[in-house]
């Protein structure tokens, strides 16, 4: 195996990466000048150095706490828990949401080994008792694995004194009916709204 073949190999471990688009990625980067190629290089030799999880909140930073967590003019009574650091990220773009987050570190999945304990669940309870915490909004995804997730975070701040929400799913905007699966049309029915 040549220099080329354990490059496209690396690629091709990375999420949504097949071994053609692999394959394109390395053949581009034989093509680009050097400079670039020792700036990518040293952008991902630092990455792990670089970038951390924030210690209130979990999302990626690099100086923690988080410029989110840090916004004095955020809500800090709303906490927004999702799946993954990443998630965050997704979230901030609508411009939509103002409040706080909360990383759980995944989802409850027995097949793979993850359970309750292995989420960032006590210092959840730790902030919505000790933040001042009215709202939470579950945006974990709508799989089986995610609803569980829900679920299981929904019974375990009853009786915490705040509302716990989860975001709507069901038919996109700008979707056609006769593209949507049985799921999404089931959910779409169950969250109806007035209008």
């Amino acid at each position: 195996m040549n220099a080329l073949d354990e490059l496209t190999q690396s690629f091709s471990r990375l999420p949504g990466i097949g071994k053609k688009s692999a394959a394109r990625i390395s053949n581009h980067l034989l093509k680009c000048d050097r400079s670039f190629l020792e700036q990518f290089a040293s952008q991902l030799s630092h990455l792990q150095e670089r970038i951390v999880p924030c210690e209130i909140c979990g999302a990626w930073t690099e100086h923690s706490p988080c410029p989110i967590c840090s916004d004095m003019t955020r809500d800090r009574e709303v906490l927004c828990v999702v799946e993954q650091p990443q998630d965050v990220s997704t979230i901030e773009s609508s411009h939509e949401y103002q409040g706080l987050f909360h990383v759980l570190g995944g989802v409850i999945n027995p097949l793979e080994g993850m359970g309750p304990e292995k989420l960032n669940l006590e210092k959840l309870l730790d902030r919505v008792k000790n933040e001042g915490i009215k709202e939470v909004i579950i945006a974990t995804n709508p799989t089986v694995e995610g609803d569980t997730t829900a679920l299981y975070i929904q019974r375990l701040l009853e009786g915490s004194g705040c509302a716990v929400t989860r975001l709507a799913s069901g038919l996109p905007v700008g979707g056609d009916l006769e593209y949507a699966d049985r799921l999404t049309l089931a959910r779409s029915f169950r969250g109806r709204t007035r209008f």
